[in-house]
């Protein structure tokens, strides 16, 4: 649930729950300027610096966060990347934000931006993507204390906010202010518009050289502060390792379909010089190439590691496509009605009075009807889903300065050079590509690379699906207006070829790598997506069957190809052996949830490599991760 504000005379909004103003009645936007960012020696500190952390203890409106944007954006020597992590247990509703905003005018088209992707807050860490990923804006929902020691942050600047030590302790307290100082560097400035005596002692416990300064009225002092302690501090046992390459170097990647392109994307925007190679044509020469996909929420009633990484995913994705792809022609953000289990809705307690709203919710009776299906059906309608084409989001990912494409590059061997580099080898032997990392993404063949540096294989299992589709008759009748998932997936109504085409897939055949299909086995899986689509949707069965019993005009058409998927379903992301192999990394096992996973995969790969903020919650990071293999793949 939303935080419930009260309105002031003076418009000033007011939490009941803390009994405590948010800001003064001068307005949020000088402290903003004034104590926070000014007070941390912005926007001088960051110039020319190839990203900024800055780190905030409580959201609230946004405020400051929008100051130090505009902020950001008015800088001609501003960062390359502007990380922005802020912390907050109460957050305020949309419309909410967006009224506090409107007194400030300067701020408000920044502010409907924000409005824009200011849904969907369940408890967690939550990445919001503004200007081109260029302010990323980390949104953790939750504990303060619970969150700062769940999460790893190395940060630049602190904004130390929330509201007065009287009304909230526990965000002032010695407990909290210590976690805050594990999230610094030595020479991390501090502000913040209280002098609490309590809170300036806590501060010099915990390494902080604390002085008062003239404040902003009504306050007569502010604080600031810079994290210098006397003793050298000592690294946590859970604390992450060392980033590989904090500042931009080259990178060479390996694969050019939907993971290697989100990897190679995400690196371009934080000034990498990117190489591709791709064995194939034309990007998205594997899986990536299938004419039409989904991307959806996973539900699970204990909201599991599954359905989590799926949320995070769903949302990067629709950051990524809204920025590169053109609406009903590239991809269609529309939603989808996805047929659950007898019994079994899948969505966890009290859902639907939960941010979670915004996610899913159980189909309604007219969502249904639309559908052909009836009103008992057992649906779930999840509003951030929809269809895209994914080669198209790969070649506009691949379109992005700092990128590199060979086509007809097959890579045969991979060597760490005398000085530290990678190069990727031809068959001849011959140099291809060389960088200072490689990124392995090649789906089912990455284990024939791993080999040739003699790393362990990863537990990769290849799976072979095919897709039925065909052109839409302009009569047809009974096909559903918008993606139909479940036991399979059916798509209508989408734009091809100045008509319209249906598409209906995909099988799903473990342990199968041989393309192309033969005849009778193409024949055998376009008779299971006919199956899996009369127990689908049946209401589009009758337009839908001459295309399957070949009694119709247009041909039915067939495509396929092999994912790959990881033992445990979720995808493959980190260093092969950072200590043998420095450099080395992967991102693969995207599954059957390409679209879902590869463009959180590829900001995933470059945070950690950069050891920036990540993009979701440590843990799901953790269960991503190479080092969950074990042994296996990080062998020393």
């Amino acid at each position: 649930m939303a935080e419930s504000i009260d309105w002031l005379d003076d418009g000033t909004p007011y939490s009941p729950r803390f009994g405590d103003r948010y800001h003064s009645e001068h307005g949020g936007i000088t402290q903003a300027r004034e104590v926070f960012l000014h007070g941390c020696g912005l926007p001088q500190a960051w110039a020319r610096a190839p990203q900024w952390r800055i780190l905030e203890t409580g959201f609230g409106f946004g405020l400051n966060f929008l100051v130090t944007w505009a902020a950001w954006r008015a800088d001609p020597d501003r960062p390359t990347l502007l990380h922005f992590v802020s912390l907050e247990a109460w957050p305020v509703s949309a419309a909410d934000l967006l009224r506090a905003a409107q007194r400030h005018p300067e701020l408000l088209p920044l502010a409907q931006e924000l409005h824009a992707q200011y849904w969907g807050l369940l408890p967690g860490v939550h990445r919001l993507w503004f200007d081109g990923g260029r302010v990323l804006l980390t949104l953790c929902i939750g504990d303060a204390q619970a969150l700062l020691r769940q999460q790893h942050w190395d940060v630049d600047t602190v904004y130390l906010d929330g509201f007065s030590p009287q009304a909230n302790p526990d965000l002032w307290s010695p407990h909290t202010l210590k976690a805050v100082a594990r999230c610094c560097h030595r020479g991390t400035r501090l502000a913040t518009w209280t002098i609490a005596r309590a809170v300036r002692d806590a501060l010099t416990q915990c390494g902080f050289v604390v002085e008062k300064v003239p404040g902003v009225p009504p306050k007569r002092d502010n604080l600031h502060a810079t994290f210098n302690p006397a003793w050298e501090p000592r690294a946590s046992r859970t604390a992450e390792p060392a980033p590989e390459h904090p500042a931009p170097a080259r990178c060479l990647v390996i694969g050019a379909g939907l993971a290697g392109a989100a990897t190679a994307a995400s690196l371009a925007r934080r000034g990498w010089q990117v190489q591709v190679l791709d064995a194939a044509a034309a990007p998205a020469g594997g899986a990536s190439g299938l004419p039409l996909g989904l991307f959806a929420p996973h539900l699970s009633p204990d909201d599991n590691v599954f359905s989590r990484v799926s949320r995070s995913g769903v949302r990067a994705m629709l950051q990524q496509s809204q920025a590169l792809l053109q609406p009903g022609l590239d991809w269609n953000p529309g939603g989808v009605l996805e047929r659950r289990p007898p019994d079994h809705l899948g969505l966890p307690a009290g859902w639907e009075h939960s941010p979670g709203a915004d996610w899913s919710l159980a189909a309604s009776p007219q969502t249904l009807q639309a559908a052909g299906l009836p009103e008992d059906s057992m649906a779930c309608w999840h509003a951030r889903a929809g269809w895209v084409r994914p080669a198209r989001l790969v070649h506009k990912l691949l379109a992005q300065p700092g990128i590199a494409v060979r086509a007809h590059c097959p890579v045969a061997t991979l060597q760490r050079t005398a000085h530290g580099t990678w190069q990727a080898l031809d068959k001849a032997g011959q140099p291809l590509a060389e960088a200072e990392v490689a990124v392995l993404a090649t789906g089912p063949a990455s284990n024939t690379l791993l080999a040739t540096v003699q790393a362990p294989p990863l537990p990769l299992q290849p799976v072979r699906g095919q897709m039925s589709w065909g052109p839409q008759a302009p009569e047809a009748a009974g096909l559903p207006p918008f993606p139909v998932n479940g036991n399979g997936a059916l798509v209508a109504h989408v734009p091809h070829e100045g008509g319209l085409a249906w598409y209906m897939g995909s099988t799903f055949d473990r342990d199968e790598e041989q393309l192309p299909l033969p005849p009778a086995e193409q024949a055998a899986a376009h008779a299971t997506n006919w199956q899996r689509l009369q127990a689908l949707v049946p209401a589009a069965a009758p337009a839908l069957r001459p295309a399957f019993d070949g009694s119709a005009a247009d041909r039915l058409h067939a495509w396929a190809s092999v994912r790959c998927t990881a033992s445990d379903r979720l995808p493959i992301v980190g260093p092969v052996a950072p200590a043998r192999l420095p450099g080395l990394w992967v991102c693969t096992a995207m599954g059957a949830r390409g679209l879902t996973r590869a463009v959180l995969c590829g900001e995933l790969l470059a945070a950690r490599l950069q050891g920036e903020p990540l993009p979701l919650d440590a843990r799901l990071a953790r269960a991503m991760g190479t080092e969950r293999l074990g042994p296996t793949p990080a062998a020393e």
